[in-house]
């Protein structure tokens, strides 16, 4: 998609997430600034329970004038049947944002696919910022964004506050963005020295003085005054850095609820399904795999919760989340067998991929699936395994020479596939290229060798495998653990529908064994 494609509609609405970040309001200004050139009746709106109070962007909007709008219902304008919205920084749909009914709807985003693309959608997930998007689009239109400072500073800006100050910087375009853009030394350090208002000091100094800390799991939690929830960010930021604290979450009372920001720096806790757990059933949490935030629903929680008070809910999450859970790592891990029983694979078709047949050798990768994202470098002997919930996990060749017989039969995604919620994709994390994993599937049976030994879970389990080694897996109870046949520590975890529709239990072991 390129910005000139979007020039047939008229009026256009770029809406940013709730709480604008630099990175969104930098967006959104690059996005204004083309399309008034074009001629276009534009506006940048933002909804969410309150309008942008964080010293640096309100700075930074009146500097370098970016004329965003908080509106608390849905523009009148979208009625209009030529009318065109473009989320930037987030995805329609998604929960960080307001949900205004539109006809025609595009999307660009640098964040985690969470939503099914359509022809006006570029969701680049291997960028460090939205910005650097905006920033490519707009060279691609002719246009030397060095030319409006303002743009310029607002790009940069956007791109430095979402890549930690540049210190994450992976992807080569982020780091063409940071040497190319022209930014003032001057604004930067302003921008970069009122991050809080000294009553946002005070808050943060008052939570932070009043922590409670857990020795047994190394956590924190904090309590802070009402504030903006960027300032919850900070706060947990900076409990994070403490050398005795692994993991912390700092919240706040809003109107309606709780706000409540995540941290872990430890690969024993996703920050994400953290934050997801402490909402179940109460709100909604989510984020990335070390920092996550999420919102308490207050009349979610007086209806779960009526005699138990905000930190203590808190403290009682995290400690119930620490004692669920078993940790188990493949190398220092020899399953004992003694409580399994032995199964075999039974002859049911499924997909598989040779990732040279997709990338280049010595592609850095990254496999979107409906269990979450596996990153690797493509070689010569990998295959992508297809599974039967639409679930990917990859083979060397000479293990699948072993298990699998390949037949001459045409792959099908929705047949062999018993809930095909998601097809999966593979991602270039370089140059953002994201094709079809199923466009490149084949398919193949078990040779009937196939054997493991497993058992049902009777507590939650986090499994690092043998592929993985800094993310984890999770086990629920009823789900099964379980091994090779001739290695008792390559361990793993399959579903209980999955495991039903796939092993068949046996009593007699064969003389070759591999999965």
């Amino acid at each position: 998609m390129q910005l000139s494609d979007l020039l047939k509609y008229n009026p256009i609405v770029i809406q940013c997430h709730n709480n604008p970040d630099a990175d969104a309001l930098a967006s959104a200004f690059g996005l204004y600034t083309y399309f008034e050139s074009m001629g276009k009746d534009t506006i940048i709106v933002y909804g969410g329970r309150e309008e942008i109070t964080k010293s640096n962007l309100k700075l930074m909007c009146s500097e370098l004038k970016i004329p965003a709008v908080y509106v608390k219902n849905r523009p009148n304008i979208l009625d209009m049947d030529n009318s065109l919205l473009i989320t930037v920084d987030c995805q329609y749909g998604a929960k960080n944002l307001e949900y205004y009914e539109a006809k025609n709807v595009a999307v660009i985003d640098h964040h985690r696919i969470e939503i099914e693309p359509n022809e006006m959608s570029l969701i680049l997930s291997n960028y460090g910022s939205c910005s650097t998007i905006i920033w490519q689009l707009l060279k691609k239109e002719g246009i030397d964004v060095n030319t409006i400072p303002d743009l310029a500073m607002a790009l940069y800006y956007g791109l430095y506050m979402d890549t930690k100050e540049l210190s994450e910087i992976i992807n080569p375009l982020d780091r063409d963005a940071s040497e190319q853009l022209n930014f003032s030394s001057a604004q930067l350090l302003l921008f970069k020295n009122s991050n809080i208002s000294l009553q946002e000091l005070e808050t943060a100094g008052l939570a932070l003085l009043r922590y409670s800390y857990n020795e047994d799991y190394s956590f924190a939690v904090c309590k802070a005054n009402e504030c903006d929830p960027n300032i919850l960010g900070i706060i947990s930021d900076f409990l994070i850095q403490v050398d005795a604290i692994r993991v912390c979450v700092v919240f706040c009372k809003l109107s309606g609820g709780f706000k409540f920001s995540v941290r872990s720096c430890v690969r024993e806790v996703d920050a994400s399904q953290l934050a997801q757990f402490i909402a179940d059933q109460v709100g909604s949490g989510g984020g990335h795999y070390t920092k996550s935030g999420g919102f308490i629903s207050e009349s979610l929680y007086n209806n779960h919760f009526p005699t138990t008070h905000a930190e203590a809910y808190f403290n009682n999450r995290l400690i119930t989340y620490f004692d669920m859970y078993d940790l188990i790592y493949p190398a220092d891990y020899d399953m004992d067998i003694s409580s399994c029983k032995l199964y075999t694979k039974k002859k049911r078709p499924i997909g598989f991929a040779k990732l040279t047949d997709i990338m280049p050798v010595g592609t850095d990768i990254n496999i979107r699936t409906i269990e979450g994202d596996i990153d690797m470098v493509v070689s010569e002997d990998i295959y992508a395994m297809i599974g039967i919930k639409g679930e990917v996990y990859v083979n060397s060749a000479e293990k699948f020479a072993r298990s699998y017989e390949v037949i001459d039969e045409h792959y099908s995604f929705e047949k062999c596939v018993i809930t095909p919620e998601y097809k999966p994709t593979v991602r270039n994390t370089v140059t953002g290229e994201v094709v079809s994993l199923i466009e490149y599937a084949h398919t193949c049976v078990s040779v009937g060798t196939t054997q493991i030994y497993a058992r049902p879970l009777e507590r939650f389990v986090k499994v690092f495998t043998v592929w993985d080694k800094e993310k984890y897996y999770v086990g629920k109870p009823g789900d099964y653990i379980a091994c090779r046949t001739d290695d008792y520590h390559d361990v793993y975890i399959i579903e209980k529908v999955i495991f039903g529709e796939t092993y068949e239990e046996t009593n007699q072991i064969t003389e070759q064994n591999n999965e």
